[in-house]
This record gives C-alpha cells, sequence and structure tokens, in this order.
C-alpha cells in the first residue's frame, strides 16, 4: 500500500461532473481499454452523465466509485449487478490516472466493489480486459480473476481483443 494517501468514495448525484471529467479522461488516456471512445462520450450533454450517475447511485444494483487524491479525482470503477443472471456482477470502467498508478488505488477500487458485490450476494464477478493491458490483466489475476472462454473484438472495426474473465 502507498503512503500517499488517497481515499474511495461512492459517486453521489451531485458528483456527475466529476464522473464525466475522469471517464473522459480515461478514455484519452487508453483509448485501447474501453469499448466506447472519447469521441461518443464526450458529445453526451450534461443530462446523460447526471442522469447516469444519478440511476446507478439510486438503483441498489451499481457501485460506482471514484478515487481521490489531493481532493481531485483520479480514479473510478463501476459494478453493476445483472439483471438477467442472479448471481453475477460485472466490472467495467476501470482506470488509474498514469500519475496515480503503482499507489495501490486500483488495488483498493477493485477490493471494495469486490467486497460491495460479495456483500450484494454475487457469486461471480465477470470482467473484458483487452489482452494487449498487460497491468491490469496482472492485476486481476492477482485477485482471483481467470479467463473466461475465448476472446472478442474490443468494438467493431477494432483489431484489438478483449479476455473475458471470471472470479468466483
Amino acid at each position: 500500500m502507498s503512503a500517499i494517501p488517497f481515499a474511495l468514495r461512492v459517486a453521489a448525484p451531485a458528483d456527475w461532473p466529476l464522473y464525466r471529467t475522469v471517464r473522459l479522461r480515461a478514455l484519452q488516456d487508453a483509448p485501447d481499454a474501453f469499448g466506447s471512445s472519447h469521441a461518443v462520450e464526450a458529445g453526451r450533454a450534461d443530462a446523460h452523465w447526471a442522469d447516469r450517475v444519478a440511476a446507478a447511485h439510486g438503483s441498489g444494483q451499481d457501485r460506482l466509485l471514484l478515487a481521490l487524491r489531493a481532493q481531485a479525482v483520479c480514479g473510478l470503477v463501476w459494478c453493476k449487478l445483472s439483471a438477467a443472471e442472479p448471481g453475477r456482477a460485472d466490472l467495467f470502467q476501470m482506470w488509474v490516472e498514469p500519475a496515480a498508478r503503482g499507489l495501490g488505488i486500483g488495488g483498493a477500487m477493485l477490493d471494495d466493489v469486490l467486497a460491495w458485490a460479495g456483500r450484494a450476494g454475487a457469486s461471480r464477478i465477470c470482467l473484458g480486459v483487452t489482452t494487449t493491458n498487460g497491468a491490469a490483466m496482472r492485476l486481476y489475476q492477482r485477485r482471483g480473476f481467470r479467463p473466461a472462454g475465448p476472446t472478442a473484438p474490443l468494438r467493431e472495426g477494432s483489431s484489438l481483443r478483449v479476455q473475458p474473465m471470471v472470479r468466483p
């Protein structure tokens, strides 16, 4: 764990501008790590961002977590219980800004959402990670995730592949 302090906080409806900021930074920093693109997300209206965060906050099925250092948002992760598959939770949008990597923030965020999903009754957590993202894959493997099936394209028209992973 890092000696540099950071805090984790569940995003409240009023945090939508922080969420938008960190999500757009993530898409710029790591365009090959996400199924969406900066161009698509940047074009969304403020109301979309506000509605997305408010819906997650009030659903009881989502945990949208922000990481902060020195009061500035530096990471995020979203975990959602599956409505279609009881016992399943999906992890997505995980990202830590480059200057904050290696400080334990990614592991702390992951531990938080895994514990939340377990308390919520999830017996397995699923995610997809780009096969070229070795650091993320190693983090997930250290937390018990294993490959689960064949790779798939990151998004339409992309040559990048995503490895589905699951943690029982």
